[in-house]
């Protein structure tokens, strides 16, 4: 398992006993003998709002941290999601949403493979300018039908 990992999994293990901590950057950075710009990385790539969590950095004394679970509904999530696409959105991007979803219940594995197949490159018969953008409108459009 790699650090990030690790840090990510004993974050979220204390937020499974709580819907906020406050952690101080140094001291993890200590408890996990790295530099404090691991701890930033772990924090801005794996707890933002498309993951499902809101986070306050407080610069100064050890640098706190303060991690809370959002408490958004499926459609709120979506609507977050569809709205922040943009007009274009390439297969990695999808991939990514998509895990995030079913990491947190709100798809299930047959409609990931669905949105998977419907978004693929290989169903995109267009000009590969325009793959991005027709993948982003399809994306956008189930998930409003999902809502």
């Amino acid at each position: 398992m790699r650090l990030s990992d690790v840090i990510e999994e004993f974050l979220k293990e204390l937020l499974s006993e709580e819907d906020m901590i406050e952690i101080k950057r140094n001291e993890l950075a200590e408890r996990f003998n790295c530099v404090p710009s691991q701890i930033n990385y772990v924090i801005s790539t794996r707890f933002n709002p498309n993951h499902g969590y809101y986070v306050e950095s407080k610069r100064g004394g050890g640098g706190n941290i303060t991690i809370k679970k959002a408490n958004i509904t499926k459609s709120n999530y979506f609507m977050h999601i569809i709205n922040n696409i943009g007009d274009k959105i390439t297969m990695n991007e999808v991939n990514i949403f998509l895990n995030n979803f079913l990491m947190q219940n709100l798809i299930t594995e047959e409609q990931a493979k669905i949105m998977k197949i419907v978004t693929s490159d290989n169903v995109l018969n267009v000009p590969p300018q325009y793959k991005d953008a027709l993948r982003a409108s399809i994306f956008k459009n189930v998930l409003i039908n999902l809502i």
